[in-house]
């Protein structure tokens, strides 16, 4: 499952921007290329949150 900035934006109250540099941070640790997506598992593991949690707040 891919997570997107409005993702991250609804679930850390940040805003588009702050959500887009969150991205670009993550895509930087696992050494993908501006374009390649990001995963739910990816953006757990970088923010520290429960990857259950998350896909339960997506999903509601």
């Amino acid at each position: 499952m891919v997570i997107y900035t409005k993702d991250i934006q609804n679930i850390m109250g940040k805003s588009e921007r702050s959500a887009r540099e969150l991205m670009q941070k993550i895509r930087l640790m696992f050494g993908k290329l501006e374009w390649q997506y990001i995963s739910v598992a990816e953006f757990c593991e970088y923010s520290g949150l429960d990857e259950e949690e998350v896909r339960e707040f997506m999903d509601g």
